[in-house]
């Protein structure tokens, strides 16, 4: 993707970000901080250096909100004359430590291996020291002052940067790109500035901005120990040292500076926050760039609804760092009330393809479409996550928090997504409870999820998914980890769900007998790429791929002999990145020949309703004999 590319995107996202709650309350927090910062010293600084010994040490009064200190200076403008102080230095250590550790983080990664190694050992030595007790020592390393409290907290900083930096670049300095750098000759400079760095800025921002509320806590903690600013200067943390010893008889003057540690801390960890959600995977994705747009070619449109179908895909890819395609340009459509399968072996991006959908590809994945439309909308630019789209995972106790009860998890869903108020969510999440058939819903609203069963909190993630109104349901591997009984009752549930909402079903599932139960259409995917399209009806024993065989032929029936040998599909599959020229399963296939190592075949129709990726598809006039079969392979392709 270009970089202003990039760089728009992130813009959009941020924008999107600020105007949510936790964005505006960062936005607003920060000015007003700046603002205090800004003026306090201007408006309030004879005020907080005037001495008045007629009003020495008195409580809180309308002359003096915060009261006065033992030589009748106002409390009140002091704690507000030391922001300024405060934030300058709190900045300067922050500087020095997320500049130190981004030093020596990407150092291994560019200077010779020994080297890198004595820079990552050490590192690690220091990390593993206690960072208290590092601190200290490094305050009295550099003396009592201001100077080198900065520079002691600066350093501090440095060795857990310095480890998320280098855990990072590990990961990127070994991508094609950059081993593409090197060779060309690109410096070592150009490799950390061009490379390296824009690939982790985004953690190490989020990380930096966090930290820095807790550099703020250390800088306030070695004033009041009287490490730190000496006078006449004062910071919160001397304030707060000066007004201890009259805490029970002024308590306002002591928490004061306290509390301005403390919530401005928590404007830092807030601003990380929302960086996170803007720069992540947490926050809605703009468009990207799609292959079409960087060939200088018009794309398709990007959303054309017709012939009825409620989501349309076309050309979908999800890309990891490196140029690592896990799903390499699948086009798919789903119909209203349409229950469609889709099956694979682990790792040939069925669930990757789902979450594109649902927008919840994690970070780092990007993901492009010539076109990704849901009833009308483009989902790239307008999720329906939580609203018309719903997602049941394979994990309820990964989705549930087990620290929150399962009824306050579902009736956020509706305050966030719905803009319903506390109480009609909390009556929503009760009555979506019993639609999913739990017995007493407002009893078990109140509970934990450790509290439920199995079976009942993949109920209750399924309750989840229709505290909105979906038009879409999809369910990835929502009954692998449940026994046979409770597995049935839960295919059933989906399927009253779809009787009485109307809703469309993606399912993903290794389990063809589940999707032969459920599902009306089955999408075969390998390799990241769907290689068959038939209608279930047509499984089992109509099948063209060789890989749709060969799936069907290794799963037992109630009737299946007991001594017959299952099929089995010789290889594995091929990991991202792997792929070359031709079809992805011709390795594994008894039935390639030349052309298959040679040329990719295209997903094109084979009878109504039908479509398969094949050069020779079985039971087709194209098959011919096949080449070099094998005894037991013959079994999955018969």
């Amino acid at each position: 993707m270009p970089h202003h590319d990039h760089d728009s995107s992130l813009r959009h996202r941020l924008g999107r970000t600020l105007r949510t709650p936790s964005g505006v309350t960062a936005l607003t927090a920060c000015l007003l901080v700046a603002l205090v910062a800004v003026l306090g010293a201007v408006l309030l600084g004879d005020r907080a250096a005037q001495v008045d010994t007629d009003a020495i040490n008195q409580g809180s009064s309308a002359a003096h909100l915060l009261g006065t200190d033992q030589l009748g200076r106002d409390i009140a403008a002091r704690v507000v004359v030391a922001t300024r102080l405060t934030l300058r230095l709190t900045l300067m250590a922050a500087v020095i430590g997320v500049g130190g550790g981004l030093l020596l983080g990407v150092a291994p990664a560019v200077v010779g291996r020994r080297l890198g190694r004595l820079i990552t050992a050490t590192v690690g030595v220091l990390v593993a020291f206690p960072g208290l007790l590092f601190l200290l020592f490094l305050a009295t390393i550099f003396g009592v002052g201001s100077t080198g409290a900065v520079f002691a907290v600066g350093l501090a900083m440095v060795p857990p940067m310095a480890r998320l930096v280098q855990n990072l670049t590990a990961s990127i300095a070994g991508s094609d790109y950059v081993a593409a750098a090197r060779i060309l000759g690109v410096g070592r400079f150009r490799m950390v500035v061009r490379h390296l760095l824009p690939n982790i800025a985004e953690p190490s921002v989020l990380f930096a901005t966090q930290a820095t509320g807790g550099i703020l806590v250390a800088f306030s903690g070695l004033s009041f120990l009287g490490l730190g600013v000496q006078p006449p200067q004062y910071d919160w943390g001397r304030l707060l040292n000066e007004q201890l010893n009259r805490i029970f008889v002024n308590p306002a003057a002591a928490l004061a500076p306290g509390a301005a540690v403390v919530l401005t801390g928590l404007m830092f960890g807030l601003v990380g926050e929302v960086l996170a959600q803007a720069g992540g995977r947490r926050a809605p994705q703009a468009p990207e760039t799609t292959p079409q747009e960087e060939l200088g070619t018009p794309p398709e449109p990007a959303v054309e609804h017709d012939g009825g179908a409620l989501v349309r895909a076309r050309d979908l890819r999800v890309t990891f760092p490196g140029g690592r395609q896990a799903v390499r340009g699948i086009s798919l459509d789903i119909g209203a009330g349409e229950a469609v399968g889709l099956v694979g072996e682990s790792g040939s991006g069925k669930s990757l393809s789902a979450l594109a959908l649902a927008d919840l590809v994690p970070h780092p994945g990007r993901v492009s479409a010539a076109a990704l439309g849901f009833d009308g909308h483009d989902l790239r630019a307008d999720p329906r996550l939580g609203t018309e789209l719903a997602m049941v995972f394979q994990d309820p106790m990964a989705s549930l928090n087990p620290a929150l009860r399962v009824g306050r998890q579902l009736a956020e869903v509706a305050e966030v997504h719905l803009g319903a108020s506390r109480a009609e969510a909390t009556a929503r999440a009760v009555d979506r409870l019993d639609a999913v058939r739990i017995a007493t819903p407002g009893r078990r609203a109140r509970q934990r999820p450790h509290e439920y069963s199995g079976g009942m909190r993949q109920r209750a993630v399924i309750a989840m998914g229709l505290m909105g109104k979906p038009k879409l349901i999809i369910a990835d591997e929502p009954t692998t980890a449940l026994d046979v009984a409770v597995q049935r009752e839960v295919l059933d549930l989906l399927a009253e769900v779809r009787e009485e909402s109307g809703a469309a079903l993606l399912l993903i599932s290794h389990d063809l007998a589940v999707v032969a139960q459920v599902c009306e259409r089955v999408l075969v995917m390998y390799a990241g790429l769907v290689v068959e399209n038939l209608p279930v009806t047509e499984l089992l024993g109509g099948a063209a791929h060789p890989y749709t065989r060969a799936l069907v032929g290794a799963v037992p029936t109630m009737t299946t002999d007991r001594g017959t040998e299952l099929a089995t599909i010789p290889g594995r599959p091929p990991e991202p990145g792997e792929t070359g020229a031709g079809c992805p399963f011709a390795a594994r296939c008894e039935r390639a020949r030349e052309r298959c190592h040679e040329d990719t075949p295209e997903l094109t129709a084979l009878g109504p309703g039908r479509q398969v990726a094949c050069w020779y598809p079985v039971g087709t006039a194209a098959a011919g004999r096949p080449v070099a079969a094998t005894a037991h392979t013959a079994k999955a392709t018969s």
